[in-house]
């Protein structure tokens, strides 16, 4: 179950605002970067793909997915993190679909791994009471309560 993983991991935060959207980059990789999933090269290297490719990372509204290429420089595992944060961060201000409060950073330096956890991270969100209730999420503790909902799938 891949909320009750990030929840085991500590691979979570819950941020107040308001950031823009670079700090919010660098604000969802601190999880990662505290037990060496990654360093703080890899939200830079994040940053630099959204300023050359656009806000590809917000995947459905509300909701990014920041990550850059496989083996990118600051990254040293192959793991998922989570960032709520309590106010929208805008990745486009001209389009409200482009307004999010939730993160997941993926860091990969193993294909198979990455691969895998992209899977359990879309059928998560393949899920309308999940993501709404990812929405309103204000701890941790939450991460495990929604992650029942998501059921097997996750």
């Amino acid at each position: 179950m891949l909320l009750k993983e990030i929840y085991d991991l500590k691979h979570y935060a819950f941020t107040k605002g308001p950031f823009d959207w670079r700090e919010s980059i660098r604000a969802c990789c601190k999880p990662l970067e505290a037990d060496g999933t990654c360093d703080e090269r890899y939200a830079e290297e994040i940053i630099a793909c959204v300023e050359k490719h656009g806000p590809y990372i917000v995947i459905i509204p509300n909701v990014a997915m920041p990550h850059s290429t496989e083996g990118a420089e600051g990254a040293h595992k192959t793991a998922i993190g989570f960032m709520h944060c309590d106010t929208p961060v805008s990745f486009d201000d001209d389009d409200p679909e482009k307004q999010v409060k939730t993160f997941f950073t993926l860091c990969s330096t193993d294909p198979a791994a990455h691969l895998a956890n992209m899977q359990r991270l879309v059928a998560v969100l393949m899920n309308d009471e999940v993501v709404e209730r990812l929405k309103t999420i204000e701890s941790p503790e939450e991460l495990l309560e929604i992650d029942q909902l998501a059921g097997d799938n996750a």
